[in-house]
Formats: C-alpha cells, sequence, structure tokens
C-alpha cells in the first residue's frame, strides 16, 4: 500500500509539469518562431505483482535564451569596473589608427565590454581591473605613454566592511608623432649624445626616434626622460611644403635605409613664378632624384612661437646650424583612386556616444585615415608591425582598373604591396576563427 502511495505522489508532481524552461537549448529543432517543444511522457510502474499502473501526458518545453554574467553587464550601463582613458593632444589621428592596429593584430582589445570614442582620444571599459591592468602592460610595451591610476569608491558594506571601487587609468601618448619638425631643449640634445636640436621625427616605437638629416645622427628620447623635460613640435605633416629635386649628389655616408646627400630644391609653388632655390642636406639620398616631388618644411622666412625654437636662434652654437630646408619623405604623385587598393585594414568597433561627426569631421577623419594608408604603402618597417589583408572582393576590380589606367595614370612609381605578404579575411570567406 504504501508503495502505491508514493507511486501516485510522484504521478501527481508530473502533471504539475505542464510548461519545462531549456536555457539556450539552440540544438533542437523547432517550429520557426514557436520555440515550444511538446512531448508525450508515458509513466509506467508495476505496483503490485502482476498490476501495472500507467499514465500519459503532454509536456511542454519552452525555449529560453539567457545571457552569461559576463555578457549581461557588458550590454549593461555603468557595470565597469575599470577604464583606460588614451589621449594624445595632436590635430590629427595617425597615431592612434596605428594603435589601433597594433591592438587589431595583438588582440589587446578584447577583453573590453565597450570601446567609445571621445574628444582627443578614446576610452576603453573592462569588467576588471586585471584586464585594464593587462592593457595598459600592452601601452607601455607599444608607444611612448605616461599612465596616472585613480580610484573612486562606489559602495561599502558597513557589516563586513567589504568596499567596491571603480579604478580608471588615464593614459596620455606624448605629443610628438611620425614625420614633425622638432626643437629640442638644449639640454636635453646634449644629454643624448649633443644631438642638432632642430631634428626630424622618423619613427615612434617605445620611445621617439629622431634623426638629424645634415649627418644622419639619430637619437633616441626614452618616454621618461621626455616627460622630464617635455617639448611639442615645431611642425606636422599639415604644414608640410611640395618642393622639387633640381640636382642631388649622394655624399656616401649611410644609416641604415638612411643616405647622406646634397640636394637643391625649389618650391613647387615658384615653378615658373621665380628663381627662388634653397640648398640643404637630406637623409633622403637613396630615393631622391633629379625631377622627383618631395615634402619638407621650409623653416626661412616661417615665425615659430616655441621658446626650444627662440633658444636656438639665441644660441651662439647651433644658430648659424639652422636649415633653411629640412626634406622628410618623397612626394608620389597619385591619381588613381583609393579604392583600387587590393588590400585593406581592419578596423575596430567602437562606440561614437555623443561625438556623431560632423560632415567636415567626417572629410578631415577620411582624410587622416587616407595619408595613414599611404604612411604604409611607403613605409616597409610600418608595414611589418601591422596585419594587412586582402580585399578579396575588389581584387578584380583593382586589377581590372589597373590594366586600364597604368599608362596614363602617372603613379606607376607608388610603391606597391606584394600580394603574398598579404593576409586571408577569414571573415569574409565566411569562415569563423575557433580559439
Amino acid at each position: 500500500m504504501q508503495r502505491l502511495e508514493l507511486l501516485a505522489l510522484c504521478l501527481r508532481k508530473l502533471r504539475g509539469l505542464s510548461k519545462v524552461r531549456i536555457i539556450d537549448a539552440s540544438f533542437l529543432w523547432t517550429e520557426p518562431h514557436s520555440r515550444r517543444i511538446k512531448v508525450k511522457i508515458t509513466v509506467q510502474q508495476e505496483a503490485f505483482e502482476g498490476a501495472i499502473i500507467q499514465q500519459t501526458f503532454e509536456v511542454e518545453f519552452v525555449v529560453a535564451s539567457q545571457q552569461c554574467p559576463d555578457c549581461a553587464k557588458s550590454y549593461t550601463a555603468n557595470v565597469w569596473r575599470a577604464s583606460v582613458q588614451v589621449r594624445q593632444k595632436v590635430p590629427h589621428k595617425r597615431t592612434f589608427l596605428h594603435l589601433e592596429q597594433l591592438m587589431l593584430k595583438h588582440g589587446a582589445h578584447k577583453e573590453a565590454i565597450n570601446i567609445k570614442e571621445v574628444h582627443d582620444g578614446i576610452d576603453f571599459f573592462f569588467s576588471q581591473r586585471n584586464h585594464a591592468e593587462k592593457f595598459v602592460d600592452f601601452l607601455n610595451s607599444s608607444v611612448p605613454v605616461r599612465v596616472k591610476k585613480s580610484q573612486e569608491l562606489i559602495s561599502m558594506d558597513i557589516h563586513t566592511s567589504k568596499k567596491s571601487y571603480k579604478f580608471t587609468y588615464s593614459a596620455e601618448l606624448v605629443p610628438i608623432c611620425r614625420d614633425d619638425l622638432v626643437a629640442l631643449p638644449l639640454k636635453l640634445a646634449k644629454s643624448i649624445g649633443n644631438m642638432s636640436p632642430i631634428s626630424l621625427c622618423y619613427r615612434v616605437g617605445t620611445s621617439i626616434n629622431l634623426i638629424d638629416p645634415n649627418n644622419l645622427q639619430t637619437a633616441d628620447v626614452p618616454t621618461a626622460i621626455y616627460w622630464r623635460a617635455p617639448f611639442t613640435n615645431l611642425a606636422d605633416v599639415k604644414e608640410l611644403v611640395e618642393f622639387i629635386v633640381l640636382d642631388i649628389e649622394p655624399l656616401g655616408p649611410s644609416n641604415g635605409r638612411f643616405t647622406l646627400a646634397e640636394c637643391t630644391v625649389a618650391r613647387a609653388s615658384d615653378l615658373g613664378v621665380n628663381d627662388k632655390t634653397y640648398f640643404c642636406r637630406t637623409h633622403l639620398g637613396s630615393v631622391l632624384h633629379a625631377g622627383d616631388s618631395v615634402m619638407g618644411y621650409q623653416l626661412t622666412g616661417t615665425n615659430f612661437n616655441n621658446a626650444q625654437f627662440d633658444d636656438i636662434e639665441n644660441s651662439s652654437t647651433y644658430s648659424s646650424q639652422i636649415p633653411d630646408v629640412l626634406l622628410v619623405k618623397k612626394h608620389y604623385a597619385r591619381k588613381r583612386k583609393p579604392k583600387s587598393r587590393s588590400w585593406k585594414l581592419k578596423r575596430m568597433n567602437k562606440d561614437e556616444g555623443d561625438l556623431l561627426p560632423k560632415k567636415a569631421d567626417q572629410a578631415r577623419m577620411d582624410a587622416d585615415y587616407e595619408m595613414f594608408l599611404r604612411d604604409v604603402e611607403e613605409d616597409p618597417e610600418l608595414r611589418q608591425t601591422l596585419a594587412l589583408y586582402k580585399a578579396q572582393q575588389r581584387q578584380k576590380q583593382a586589377d581590372e582598373m589597373s590594366m586600364v589606367t597604368t599608362e596614363d595614370s602617372g603613379d606607376d612609381e607608388v610603391p606597391r604591396i606584394d600580394v603574398e605578404d598579404l593576409l586571408e579575411d577569414m571573415e569574409e570567406m565566411n569562415i569563423n576563427e575557433q580559439i
């Protein structure tokens, strides 16, 4: 009798299971949009010898989606526990574009639950403090940056004295970029090998790399030394002037990819107007030839509102060493549209927030990105640090356009990127990478 009562109790409990929730059962097939499965269940038990009790009923299963705690946090505001605010006070985004590519190549941003673009930089939000610290370590190993840490108390349990904080890391990049003209403080110039105070920044890695085009002397300014005696640039790439090479004579000395040469140039805008020419030394002796166009800074007749430059002009040692023109890089005549590129770079998904770009701002951002792409094409050393992908959908169009426009394009000297150096875009091929 007791066995029969237990069986009846079990049957009553089963009848209460009219609907059962199944979490994330995507492996089960259901009618489109119904997300319901009906199953007929038969319960059978031998109550006594030769006596069997049986009951049949239906159970309806409802497929329900549910987020894990980490995913739920990523879609909920104000749940971050640490943020990294990356800033650089420069009028263009070339450094951030380079940093973005480094993050994509090494996956440094994957643990961020939100990435928001703000004025002069980008904010990265993390659910855990150690994720933010790991990201800060990546910044320190990639770019010259100064990091300050702060914390804010958001809650405290008065019974257990347990406190909860939000941590903020302010990362400020040095305001010196590739191809910038700089005037070093005289004391700093002497301390880094008696470097000429008028120098050119040819690369920015974990330190600022400078070169003196007059003698190919190079020097590095580490981050710690820079912030001890900070300085700003005299001019940036927005102020470059186009010159035409009238004559060039290599002098022999070289330093890596740089070759010293004496050069006579004239402003492109002065041709046919006057006979004004400039004589200078340059580090571009291996790439420049008579008739080439080259971009450079004109120092003669230019007023710089810069304390370091004033000190150089008033110095009896360095005032006579200020060049009339400082050449920066060869200029390639490009008539082909940017869409003809057979390669591409991936971009990071960012939240623009309230900074929806105006039409003028969007044009400036597009110009900065185009300038960065040209840097990638022209600098093999820069390309080696990035991940370049084949633009497969445009490859055929690009090849056809190249065949049609090669004869009259006028940009045959523009550096080409070897297809063998490009990676296959797995997303474009509809292939998901499994980690």
